[in-house]
């Protein structure tokens, strides 16, 4: 099935994302359609601009280029 631009994630491009929840080695996550976004060095409610680095099946790994708010 084809999934429609707006609900796909794409490496190396920029998001605005807000973190939800902290995993268990600490990374910040973050959800945006179907896909889990890690984001090492945030916390719980920050909302950050990330690149995303990654993308394997439904996870993505990303980086924070900006801080939003905390």
């Amino acid at each position: 099935t084809l999934i429609a631009k707006e609900e796909a994630l794409v490496e190396g491009e920029t998001y605005d994302v807000r973190i939800d929840a902290v995993g268990s080695k600490g990374d910040g996550i973050a959800k945006k359609d179907k896909y889990t976004i890690y984001v090492p060095g945030t916390v719980k409610g920050d909302t950050v601009k990330i690149k995303i680095k990654k993308i394997t099946g439904n996870l993505a790994f990303a980086e924070v280029l900006e801080k939003i708010t905390t």
